[in-house]
């Protein structure tokens, strides 16, 4: 079973109707018991990080899930991916999960519209199993800060002006998308039944 975080800032619904969709066994909880006992982990996440992060600490569930992603798959989506660096200086400076080196900041991008919204094209830049059976990818971007990292947990990125991380990871449990998999149509899927795939299922 892969527990989605209920915690007041998500885009809880949407990721669990494709992953009805997929026929994946999931569940909306903030309940640190059901985190624990759950295969997998998916964080998503709409809004602002600090607010976000204070939602995650009022709930108690900021330190479960860095217990957590030391042992099984989790994926944060959107905010839930930024929420997994070590801070964001959105609205000042605010700690973040620090389960990925980096931090987040606002998007800086002349000439072009921010929030970066709509379709862009993945560029692969490690082999990741969230990546199997895709080939040329489009998916769904809405959001106007970005992360900062450096190349090694930098799985696929995106051009926008510059250089936008779309999918990071630690290389072991933890990964993150800043597109939205759910809205991102066949690829999107993909990618979530490989993350499901994770856990041997």
């Amino acid at each position: 079973m892969i527990a989605i975080v209920d915690y007041g800032a998500g885009n809880i619904f949407s990721v669990k109707n494709a992953l009805d969709y997929l026929g994946i066994e999931s569940r909306l909880t903030s309940d640190p018991a059901e985190l624990e006992a759950a295969e997998s982990i998916i964080l998503p996440g709409v809004g602002a990080f600090p607010a976000a992060m204070e939602m995650l600490e009022k709930r108690g569930l900021t330190g479960i899930l860095k217990e957590q992603a030391k042992k099984k798959p989790l994926l944060g989506i959107c905010l839930g991916m930024q929420m997994l660096f070590e801070k964001s200086f959105e609205f000042g400076e605010c700690e973040g999960l620090g389960l990925i080196k980096g931090y987040v900041d606002k998007m800086e991008e002349p000439g072009l519209v921010i929030p970066h919204m709509g379709w862009n094209k993945l560029v692969y830049n490690h082999e990741s199993p969230l990546f199997k059976g895709l080939e040329e990818s489009y998916v769904y971007f809405v959001h106007s800060y970005k992360a900062f990292c450096e190349d090694e947990p930098l799985y696929a990125y995106c051009e926008y002006g510059h250089t936008v991380p779309a999918l990071v990871g630690d290389g072991k449990y933890v990964w993150g998308c800043q597109f939205h998999p759910e809205k991102s149509g066949e690829a999107g899927l993909t990618i979530l039944r490989n993350f499901a795939a994770l856990t041997g299922r």
